[in-house]
């Protein structure tokens, strides 16, 4: 393989953005000074191919209108593209297919759902090397925290991933099939991966029936390979730890908040018989602001910038909340679900669900001072709509709301 002088170009041709924005982590982890560029149909990608040729073609073999493997024909009939690297991803595995698509020569055939794994390694022999060390992607430049977290808020920046889900994640697609209550047991107390696979469940549902609420019933839409392929997405994005002691600090804190706000929603909820698992999703995202907050302060901070205890209280003051707001929409969280976790800070005018009042008196219960006693809620607005005795809330396990 010989240097490449000039920045890699890379066509990714998906209708997915979830399966197409995996395709970009994976090519940037290969190629990090890599130029991506990202269409959702086969007629865009021949139009753009042939203004600028790519070195590389990755396409998925149903895409709507002009579909991947006539896009390959085409290609190969072009005098200019003869031999363009070119992936093909197909969900059709039947002979005839595959012996359609053989004469075309395609870099690589590849089945959905596809190893990720597997394909990072065949982008390492596809892709040109670099000359010298590959460049990494620059940070984003700005002068002013104010300026730099205003735009990483717009782009949707993650949280940052616990370590041991990492190594899970990388174990999995090692040790091939895994079962879905293992993935559950493995993933179900990182607020980040549980939000991607919700929301990429939901998305992937449209036509199904309802959105999915938890991970489980994600879980079981999205299967095994599809799972394990969005999370390793997310540990490629994210897969830096927080290095500056104070943010790691709060990080750790935020997120044992998240798992006690889980766990006390899902006890109230099962106490209740209500739905104990909507109400742990609900209380393990409610803090996803704070975390894609302090990850971001950490990339500001390896980009070269100053940040100064004052300036980081003021951040999480002032930006966690929009932060999070900003995050579920993007992820494109059900609306149900992101009413019960705006339930978790308080309860405007309208009509609520018993799970949403549930989730505002977690949310209580974990603000109580230290001396305090869940009974002195008993004429908390949302205790009398849900009528509780008071001697449920006299019930509730301590360590559940008080931090150890």
């Amino acid at each position: 393989m010989t240097a490449s002088a000039h920045p890699v170009e890379v066509l990714i041709a998906e209708a997915d953005p979830w399966t197409s924005n995996l395709l970009q982590q994976l090519v940037l982890d290969v190629r990090g000074d890599a130029r991506v560029l990202q269409v959702s149909d086969g007629q865009t990608a021949l139009a753009r191919c042939k203004r600028r040729l790519p070195d590389l073609v990755i396409a998925d073999g149903e895409l709507p209108g002009l579909d991947g493997v006539e896009l390959l024909r085409q290609l190969r009939r072009h005098p200019r593209t003869p031999a363009l690297p070119f992936v093909l991803i197909s969900g059709r595995l039947d002979a005839s297919s595959v012996r359609a698509a053989r004469p075309l020569a395609p870099s690589a055939y590849l089945a959905k759902p596809f190893n990720a794994e597997s394909l990072r390694q065949r982008l390492r022999g596809l892709l040109p090397v670099a000359i010298g060390e590959p460049q990494s992607r620059q940070p984003l430049l700005l002068s002013e925290l104010r300026d730099f977290l205003d735009t990483v808020r717009e782009e949707g920046q993650g949280a940052p991933l616990l370590s041991d889900v990492r190594n899970a994640v990388s174990q999995g697609l090692q040790a091939g099939e895994q079962d879905l209550g293992e993935l559950a047991a493995v993933f179900g107390a990182d607020p980040q991966i549980t939000a991607l696979l919700i929301a990429a469940a939901s998305t992937a549902a449209q036509h199904q029936g309802m959105p999915c609420h938890t991970l489980a019933q994600a879980l079981q839409r999205l299967g095994v390979a599809r799972t394990l392929n969005l999370v390793l997405g997310l540990a490629l994005q994210r897969n830096a730890q927080l290095r500056d002691a104070r943010l790691a600090e709060l990080a750790a804190q935020t997120w044992q908040r998240a798992r006690r706000s889980a766990e006390l929603a899902r006890w109230l909820a099962t106490e209740l018989k209500l739905d104990a698992e909507l109400c742990y999703t609900a209380g393990l995202l409610h803090n996803l602001g704070e975390l894609a907050l302090l990850r971001s302060l950490q990339d500001w901070q390896e980009a070269g910038g100053e940040l100064s205890n004052a300036q980081i209280d003021d951040a999480m003051q002032r930006r966690a909340a929009s932060f999070g707001s900003a995050l579920r929409i993007r992820w494109r969280l059900p609306f149900g679900l992101r009413e019960l976790i705006a339930a978790f800070y308080g309860l405007g005018s309208g009509v609520f669900s018993r799970e949403a009042l549930v989730l505002n008196l977690s949310g209580l219960l974990l603000a109580l001072p230290a001396n305090a006693l869940p009974a002195s809620l008993a004429e908390a607005r949302c205790v009398r709509m849900l009528r509780l005795n008071v001697a449920l809330l006299e019930q509730v396990p301590v360590e559940l709301y008080q931090a150890s």
